[in-house]
């Protein structure tokens, strides 16, 4: 019998989803949005419903940007932010951030754990407990493919629960599946993607990729090299007749960009996380009358009584 998962929430990419998948006429009786709020809890309650995890944890952007992936990287995330007037960068401000902090009371009233590392993202908290797990199967819910890079078999299984398009379109992403989708080696599948993801960038992360190279390239070259690093090898390797010349090139060209964007793709398994209480999924609501309160407070409706009737199951 399959032990219960531990699963690990990208909070914010399912938040951020919600924010857009939900129109903003969900409102507080003073007029706030809290279209993120509902959707986060509905969310919430479906993964406890139709997963029956034994362990839960909500995880959390400590930093958004952090120093050590812009020093690497000086574009990654850049155009997230505003300039101050003081030279100050500040994230572009919008009607979710004011929801964060419901969401957060929300999670502490239910008795749900969360975890955050000082100066580090949640693809990183992530990715640390994944790869600290020892026990049981790891199941990692998010909308970002970047976290793709965390699956495999040993010594427990991760997989990638993507809802990219919504928990009712959820995609179940292990080795094998990860494999097929990008035409990589299934027993290196996890590092082969991230090393994929740094051929071919991303901009929505301010990642330029190496220009001229995609990703049935980039998947292509990882393949047939066995690693970023033997792409490297044979690229200095005149003798190497495996790349053609425009390739070769391509690469010569993007050296800077390629010794810099690991440290960014990578998730940092060595974050040092701290959660706010043990992770084993509550047999019951923490604080049934504060859940209520912020029930009431913020009209959160019916998303709350879904969130306690799934604790309660």
């Amino acid at each position: 019998m399959t032990a219960a998962p531990l699963v690990l929430l990208d909070s914010a990419s399912l938040y951020f989803r919600s924010f857009y998948a939900l129109p903003d006429s969900m409102t507080s009786p003073d007029g706030q949005p809290v279209n993120a709020v509902r959707g986060f809890a509905d969310t919430v309650a479906r993964i406890l419903v139709d997963r029956h995890p034994s362990r839960l944890v909500a995880c959390l952007d400590a930093d958004w940007r952090p120093a050590f992936r812009v020093e690497a990287l000086p574009s990654y995330k850049a155009h997230r932010v505003a300039v101050e007037s003081d030279g100050s960068e500040e994230e572009v401000p919008d009607a979710l951030t004011p929801q964060v902090p419901i969401i957060l009371d929300l999670l502490d009233a239910a008795g749900i754990a969360t975890a955050e590392a000082t100066g580090y993202e949640a693809d990183d908290v992530i990715g640390a407990l994944a790869h600290a797990e020892k026990v049981d199967p790891v199941e990692v819910v998010t909308g970002d493919r970047d976290l793709f890079q965390l699956v495999r078999h040993e010594p427990t299984p991760v997989t990638v629960m993507y809802v990219g398009q919504g928990w009712n379109k959820v995609q179940i992403i292990g080795p094998e599946e990860l494999a097929a989708k990008y035409s990589l080696p299934v027993e290196s599948a996890g590092d082969a993607y991230a090393e994929m993801a740094v051929l071919r960038g991303d901009p929505s992360d301010g990642l330029p990729g190496v220009p001229g190279i995609g990703e049935k390239t980039a998947a292509k070259l990882i393949t047939d090299f066995g690693s970023l690093s033997g792409v490297l090898e044979a690229v200095l390797d005149p003798r190497d007749r495996r790349l053609t010349a425009r390739v070769r090139t391509k690469l010569i060209e993007a050296a800077p960009y390629l010794a810099a964007a690991p440290v960014v793709v990578r998730v940092a398994v060595d974050a040092p996380v701290v959660m706010d209480r043990p992770d084993p999924v509550p047999t019951g609501p923490a604080d049934v009358d504060r859940l209520m309160a912020l029930k009431k407070r913020w009209n959160l409706g019916t998303s709350v009584d879904r969130l306690i009737a799934a604790l309660k199951r």
